[in-house]
């Protein structure tokens, strides 16, 4: 479920090309560690790990705005391990928000309601994770910006914690966008989400395939040609292992 397709789709056709000026560092504040930022158009991105009570409390109202306007209820962020919340910012303004589960002994939210398919990925040896509470502001005309939300989120998933596979509850409104933007594929029949009081699919990405699009077309943006997918817009493969690096050595 999520509420970041409305902001790409208002986007267009716009081609932003994204500068090679993605820096690791370890600058902390209220709102978290700042991991590293970018420049789009003459923007400068901020890519941040919310990992303090200020940081999820900022991408927690995020996700109720956004989420709101489609009446989805949706409870506040509270500290995990297992979930790894990034926020992107404007000039410190929110942004963007994202968050990635990792599977463990307490299971990931998708076993609520779709437990069964889950469970048979695990039985196949899948080291699970689950991508959720997604918002995108719809004003923020960068697909640049979304992309190094979910490429930092990649870098973790796949870097950082060895996952092979991606499961996502989709809204049946937002399922092209998965679809198209990333590849993801339907694994369930519509079943109703009770968390956000909505229909939800099952949807699942391969990270291999991740892997794949983002060495064929990682920062490819400036000469992206009939590509549909959000893929252009990520790092380059060179770009993608120097954020890998330096996310290891800081944790």
């Amino acid at each position: 479920m999520n509420a970041a397709h409305d902001a790409v789709e208002a986007m267009g056709k716009q081609q932003a090309h994204l500068e090679s000026s993605y820096v690791v560092g370890a600058e902390e504040d209220d709102h978290g560690r700042l991991i590293g930022s970018f420049t789009d158009n003459d923007r400068t991105f901020g890519i941040r790990l919310a990992d303090t009570d200020q940081g999820r409390n900022s991408a927690s109202l995020l996700i109720s705005k956004m989420y709101a306007t489609r009446g989805y209820n949706v409870s506040r962020m509270e500290r995990d391990p297992n979930r790894i919340t990034l926020s992107a910012s404007d000039k410190g303004c929110l942004i963007g928000t994202v968050t990635l589960g990792l599977d463990s002994e307490r299971g990931i939210l998708a076993d609520e309601i779709f437990h069964d398919h889950v469970e048979a990925f695990r039985a196949r040896g899948a080291r699970l994770c689950e991508i959720t509470k997604l918002a995108f502001d719809p004003q923020v005309k960068s697909k640049a910006a979304l992309a190094a939300l979910f490429h930092t989120l990649f870098i973790y998933a796949r870097y950082l914690h060895s996952r092979t596979d991606v499961l996502i509850e989709v809204n049946p409104r937002h399922r092209r966008f998965y679809q198209t933007m990333l590849g993801f594929v339907d694994q369930a029949e519509l079943r109703h989400n009770t968390r956000v009081d909505a229909p939800a699919y099952l949807m699942w990405l391969s990270v291999e395939h991740m892997a794949q699009q983002i060495a064929r077309l990682g920062g490819t943006s400036s000469h992206a040609g009939t590509e549909r997918s959000l893929y252009p817009y990520f790092f380059s493969s060179r770009e993608e292992e120097g954020i890998a690096g330096r996310l290891i050595k800081i944790g």
